[in-house]
């Protein structure tokens, strides 16, 4: 399954313009705040509660349909689309003065023509009372007359300026919901700005028209936008700051916002809050033809490293190709197969891991870009060194490996550290490690003896022929990609790099089985450090030692890791590798993504785990799992 950008899409460049009516609760106040969560790509625009359509005129969208339930207000913007020169020479007849006021208010707008209507609406939008729109119930226009120093009644650029964005749109009088159900499509950009639902005893509903909006109908309008959401629209919401507004919209951002009230007949009322609800898009990325994977990302070694992407490096590398992007962080690194097949594709790319073993394998094949081991290094590894610690041999006698296997892995140890290069340094640990991964029964240090010795060949070949085809295999893989390349041994949370992109592939937290990457590999994972700073548990059977602290040992850990990951990360585009029977759920990892991200897609892949431990399932007691790619862009 691969994937497509979609064709010729719309790029945000606001040239910011005002609007042609001074309007209630208009949004020019607020653009600075709403211009930077618009989407950069977007297909059509579409604003179903116009009203003074500031953020419209803002973007001059080339596809838009805006509507409104107000006929008055839709004709005006229809009229100025159609026939501004008519338009302008009306207004131009006209004089700000009360008697014309009233007059023109008295008159029944429908009787008219539309351009004598559109512009009996303008002007007395121009004089009354703060610009405000209100009718009664009968639907009659009935603001009392304004106080103005001057009136600019006709603004002919202006208008000219507004006839030419509003040739590109649709303009529709129509509820909102038949107009989002009617023309709203994955990926277009929908601003919704409803009435406010009133803060104080001395606010009511805005009534533009002879219909309100009460609560019932926010619930509802929520519930048409979550279907837009999952429909694979970008949504913005603006509200008052009112807690009904947090309830409904709670999974994702809202920001609040200081905002004045010009048109409140109380003073003390004219500051307010607004709050502004960010709602990404949701949908699986369109599929295209699937590409391979370059030659050169198969010959990355095999391991029987716990949760390697090794299978599924086809799908992430077709998802990360719907972007475009020079350099790539692999935040937990792990066995680094994924980490190498960035870098087979041409990418920068930093490999980092809290662990000492998965360090050891970016070391070598990810940073590395061209040091091999040598005849002469091989020979000089396998030769008897009378300087060894006899470390693995005291430590560990009787436990993984015959006292022979102890001592010739104490001896290569010793060798290793008397090569005078850092990358032949983690070439040969690599292959030291792979070698007692592959002569141990099921590829852990969680028991001791050999009691899962199942007959396999890899457990009849002695540690040096191991070593001897590790060596071999990790030299084929050395690959130069002319690019800067880097293997870091950070914990996740404390790095600084700024990627292009970032791929997390952190330990999975289930309650119901561990995630402990040390109790699984202590042994090796002391090889690769030489057991520096390690607590060694001797009382334990295994003489593990005492594992890292990791935050996604708990639910409520994992949850604040990856909220501070994609916070710290949410200029880069974010994939993130999670599983079905792991905490936090799907529908968590995508609201925390939504936090940060505007458009956030989700792969699932049938996936089977290879061995061990994944007994215990949430949901089943099979190994047979999704594997989610989060996407966030």
């Amino acid at each position: 399954m691969d994937y497509e950008r979609i064709d010729s899409p719309t790029v945000v460049t606001p040239k910011l313009t005002k609007p042609i009516l001074k309007w209630a609760g208009g949004k020019t106040q607020l653009l600075s705040h709403l211009l930077p969560k618009v989407p950069r790509y977007y297909k059509k625009y579409i604003e179903p509660f116009v009203g003074g359509g500031a953020l419209f005129f803002a973007l001059k969208p080339k596809d838009a349909i805006i509507g409104d339930s107000n006929p008055e207000l839709i004709n005006v913007y229809q009229v100025v689309r159609d026939e501004v020169d008519s338009l302008i020479l009306h207004l131009q007849q006209y004089h700000a003065d009360k008697e014309t006021f009233y007059s023109l208010r008295n008159k029944d707008w429908q009787s008219l023509s539309p351009v004598e209507a559109a512009a009996r609406t303008m002007f007395l939008n121009r004089t009354c009372y703060n610009g405000l729109y209100r009718v009664n119930r009968q639907g009659h226009f009935n603001v009392p007359f304004g106080r103005y120093a001057t009136i600019n009644l006709c603004d002919v650029d202006g208008l000219r300026a507004a006839s030419e964005t509003l040739q590109h749109a649709q303009i529709i009088h129509g509820d909102y919901k038949t107009i989002v159900r009617q023309y709203a499509d994955d990926r277009d950009f929908i601003y919704f700005d409803p009435p406010y639902i009133p803060i104080s005893p001395f606010s009511d509903f805005k009534r533009y028209t002879k219909e309100q909006f009460y609560e019932a109908d926010h619930r509802e309008l929520a519930a048409e936008i979550e279907k837009l959401h999952n429909k694979g629209c970008y949504i913005l919401v603006t509200n008052s700051n009112h807690p009904l507004v947090h309830e409904l919209f709670s999974k994702f951002r809202i920001e609040i916002v200081k905002s004045r009230r010009n048109i409140n007949a109380r003073g003390n009322l004219r500051t307010g809050e607004d709050v502004i609800v960010t709602i990404p898009s949701r949908q699986v990325l369109l599929q295209t033809i699937p590409r391979p994977i370059p030659e050169q990302a198969k010959k990355y070694p095999s391991t029987r490293f716990m949760g390697s992407k090794e299978k599924i490096i086809p799908k992430i590398l077709n998802v990360t190709r719907n972007f475009t992007f020079e350099s790539v962080l692999d935040l937990f690194s792990g066995s680094g197969v994924v980490a190498y097949a960035f870098k087979a594709c041409g990418y920068r790319v930093i490999a980092n891991d809290y662990m000492s073993m998965a360090a050891t394998f970016a070391k070598a094949l990810v940073e590395n870009n061209n040091v091999k081991l040598l005849d002469t290094d091989i020979s000089r590894l396998l030769s008897p060194n009378p300087k060894n610690d006899h470390f693995v041999s005291q430590t560990f006698q009787g436990l993984y490996f015959t006292d022979e296997e102890n001592e010739w892995i104490d001896n290569i140890r010793a060798n290793i550290k008397n090569l005078d290069d850092q990358y032949k340094q983690a070439l040969a640990m690599a292959a030291l490690i792979r070698s007692c991964l592959k002569k141990r029964p099921r590829g852990v240090f969680t028991y001791t003896g050999h009691r899962y010795d199942d007959g396999r060949n890899d457990l009849k070949l002695s540690l040096e022929e191991h070593f001897q085809q590790a060596v071999m295999a990790f030299n084929a893989a050395v690959y130069d990609n002319a690019r800067n390349n880097i293997a870091s041994r950070n914990d996740a949370l404390a790095t600084t790099w700024e990627p292009d992109l970032v791929y997390m592939d952190p330990p999975y937290y289930s309650p119901l089985s561990d995630n402990e990457y040390v109790r699984r590999y202590h042994f090796v994972e002391g090889l690769a450090c030489d057991w520096a700073g390690l607590e060694i548990q001797w009382h334990t059977v295994t003489r593990k030692f005492r594992s890292y602290p990791t935050p996604f040992s708990s639910r409520n850990g994992a949850y604040e890791a990856f909220n501070r990951l994609f916070q710290q990360y949410q200029k880069s585009i974010l994939v993130v590798s999670y599983s079905s029977n792991s905490l936090p759920t799907k529908e968590e990892m995508l609201s925390l993504l939504a936090k940060y991200k505007q458009t956030v897609d989700v792969l699932a892949i049938d996936y089977r785990y290879s061995f061990g431990t994944h007994a215990h399932k949430i949901h089943d007691n099979k190994n047979d799992v999704q594997e989610y790619l989060f996407v966030g862009y």
